[in-house]
């Protein structure tokens, strides 16, 4: 029996270590198969010029009124804030009840929507005002808070409930055990909650909202691009400093601050069109006149010219995406590490990161369109560089904390040696679930590059709210949420299938702003 044990031990190793190779390989070959339908082209824009451009805009930034600049640092930063101040304690209360299937499908389809989206519905209610561009991140924002404080729940222990009185309050019984032990991982993720906040009311500005990405896209689109770098270095400084000027008891002062700086209504703002928009507008007419074949019609016609054209672009980018995220992480991660880059080269590739982490995925897909043209291409590059800086990040972070919790060996290799049969191996399980984690992310984005003009879901969305056919858009949005639901099952039963599945408390201490 002592014998056999070390044989059992390896078969269980191997077969894990196959798991992962088979689905890597599965991704790979899907991405592969994805080129051949994908939009990819290159249109003759003069790339290198316009990328010359570009960078001395960036190297060089410049910006004529101040003013404007705070302004709309101000204000992007107000509607992350009272977002995530609404939106967290939503999601808390939401978790409580995370047992209840109805809570489970509500957090699922609110988050499945992109703030862009929800933007662009809300706009429809209250017009380009602060309730639009707050109910836009905050709602998404809840469901994602629910889940993933649900998910911290899980990991604590159940024991402090056993001191507790039978009859005592739900609500008590959570913030004595629960809560309580669960605190300091609650706090991080909200942290890092208010960091995807101030790019999601960045990007805000592309419906119109005055949040710094509607002075970004007024900048490129007039070839300004001194005017544009100053907005990116700023924003980029802005991340950057989060743990430096986000403090606790300057919360309120923050708050106060946020409400004023709120911008005002513009357009019309009445919500007294919800139960019009609810019961009537986003239904197609044969449907509210009771003509069943019409409406049946109307479906198939839709699902014919919009809904399978976007929906397989925006599957054919993710996947392309995801793989090229990937190949991002490999390269860049080891220029971030105390073990690959050193303690003082490790810097410039910290920063490198953080720019990419920072610069949300709708700006450098619009750079990327002035360079290459309105193609998948941009959208590609764009979701790839951003997702891949993040978890290179976070694998770096992973690989500095287990660097500092043991020496190494003197006969430890050093350069492509250690990279390729040390670091890599111990990190790709982990890289692997945190690209699993982005999967939905991923495709979310990717719906939405159609407002840039890529022919995705988004494209179709954005036409249709434009010619005010919410009966479409409301279709191409629930099929948008549908696909998001069953990509993130996909990825959870991956990522079982491949054993990458890294503790939950782990991902919070890797989720920690720097």
């Amino acid at each position: 029996m002592t014998a056999r044990a070390p044989s059992l031990f390896t078969g269980a190793a191997q077969s894990s270590v196959l798991n992962l190779n088979r689905v890597c390989l599965l991704l790979v070959a899907v991405a592969l198969l994805a080129l051949i339908g994908a939009d990819l082209a290159i249109y003759p824009v003069d790339p290198w010029q316009e990328l010359a451009r570009v960078g001395q805009g960036i190297l060089m930034p410049a910006w004529q009124e101040p003013r404007v600049l705070l302004e709309a640092l101000g204000q992007t930063v107000a509607f992350a804030l009272l977002a995530v101040a609404i939106a967290a304690p939503l999601g808390l209360g939401l978790a409580m009840l995370f047992h209840w299937r109805a809570v489970r499908v509500l957090c699922a389809a609110v988050r499945s929507v992109h703030e862009l989206f929800w933007g662009l519905i809300f706009m429809q209610l209250y017009g380009l005002s602060a309730t639009t561009g707050l109910l836009a991140i905050l709602v998404p924002f809840a469901g994602v808070f629910a889940k993933v404080f649900a998910e911290i729940f899980e990991q604590q222990s159940r024991d402090p409930g056993l001191t507790l009185a039978v009859g005592l309050n739900p609500v008590k019984r959570y913030v004595y055990t629960l809560i309580s032990q669960s605190w300091p991982a609650l706090l991080s993720y909200t942290r890092y909650r208010f960091e995807c906040a101030l790019r999601s009311s960045a990007i805000l500005g592309f419906i119109g909202l005055p949040t710094l990405g509607f002075h970004l896209e007024t900048a490129f689109k007039q070839g300004q691009y001194a005017e544009a770098g100053a907005l990116l270095w700023a924003f980029v400084l802005l991340i950057a400093c989060i743990r430096f000027w986000v403090r606790p008891k300057l919360i309120p002062l923050y708050l106060a601050l946020s409400i004023w700086l709120l911008p005002e209504t513009l357009g019309f703002s009445n919500g007294g069109y919800l139960w019009q928009f609810v019961g009537q507008d986003i239904w197609p007419s044969a449907l509210r006149e009771g003509d069943l074949g019409g409406a049946l019609s109307w479906y198939g016609e839709m699902l014919s010219e919009q809904v399978w054209p976007g929906l397989v672009q925006t599957l054919l980018l993710t996947q392309i995406a995801l793989v090229l995220t990937a190949l991002v992480v490999l390269l860049i991660y080891p220029l971030a590490t105390r073990s690959m880059a050193g303690p003082l080269l490790r810097w410039p590739g910290r920063f490198l990161l953080l720019v990419l982490r920072s610069t949300p995925e709708m700006i450098l897909a619009f750079v990327f369109l002035l360079l290459f043209g309105p193609s998948g291409l941009p959208a590609v590059l764009a979701l790839a560089l951003h997702n891949g800086g993040l978890i290179a990040f976070l694998v770096a972070n992973a690989s500095d904390a287990e660097r500092g919790s043991r020496s190494d060996r003197p006969d430890d290799p050093r350069g492509l040696v250690r990279y390729a049969y040390i670091e890599t191996p111990r990190r790709f399980p982990a890289m692997l679930a945190f690209l699993f984690y982005r999967w939905e992310v991923i495709l979310r984005e990717s719906a939405i590059m159609g407002i840039l003009g890529i022919t995705t879901l988004g494209f179709y969305i954005d036409s249709a709210f434009e010619e005010i056919h919410y009966d479409r858009a409301f279709l191409l949005i629930a099929v948008t949420a549908l696909l998001n639901v069953l990509v993130d099952s996909v990825s959870r039963r991956l990522r079982r299938h491949a054993h990458a599945e890294p503790a939950r408390q782990q991902d919070m201490s890797c989720l920690k702003l720097e």
